[in-house]
């Protein structure tokens, strides 16, 4: 009967703990300064549902809204457009060639954007060996955009290796997707 009595009191303190701290509120924290909607983060730099009053969209030399809405569908067709390569291989194909020059026509009209472009690899070989592969890869991308002639871009190159595939199967078409570089914009 002794331990009932000690029970008692400890239960009240623990319900008064948990409805004391169940009903506090949780206030909004604004982000930090380059987080959050009006920076882009997680958008491809695009932002939502904000006008075009902003100083990206003015640093970019966009005044209206059908600028806004051109550059937009040209930034996502930009980022769905990657470059693929042969087993092994690194150098910049034809078509890869054809693609590369649509993406130097976006980064001429849009001078200000930030690209990341991103060697990716198949799953076959070491992770070194990827990692360095998708190096090569990013590179080639990024000298033949820079030897284009058009300017000075901001590019920057990642490797991934085999770490981020797009498919996951393990036959040759799968690792075909998986041999690419992908292109992330930052505005």
């Amino acid at each position: 009967m002794k331990s009932k009595r000690g029970i008692y009191p400890l239960l009240m303190i623990l319900a008064f703990v948990a409805v004391s701290t169940c009903g506090c509120t949780k206030k909004a924290v604004p982000p930090p300064p380059g987080y959050g909607p009006e920076s882009g983060a997680g958008q491809g730099g695009a932002a939502g549902g904000m006008g075009v009053n902003g100083d990206r969209w003015r640093r970019l030399g966009i005044t209206t809204e059908a600028q806004k809405k051109e550059f937009q569908d040209r930034a996502a067709a930009f980022e769905n457009q990657d470059v693929y390569f042969d087993y092994d291989a690194y150098s910049v194909s034809e078509p890869a060639r054809k693609i590369l020059d649509d993406k130097i026509a976006f980064l001429k009209r849009y001078p200000a954007v930030s690209v990341t472009i991103e060697g990716n690899c198949d799953e076959r070989g070491t992770e070194e060996y990827n990692l360095a592969l998708g190096e090569r890869r990013a590179d080639a991308a990024k000298h033949y955009i820079m030897n284009s002639g058009g300017g000075s871009f901001h590019l920057a190159t990642v490797s991934y290796g085999k770490e981020r595939p797009v498919a996951t199967g393990h036959d040759e078409a799968s690792y075909a997707k998986n041999r690419r570089d992908h292109f992330a914009l930052k505005y």
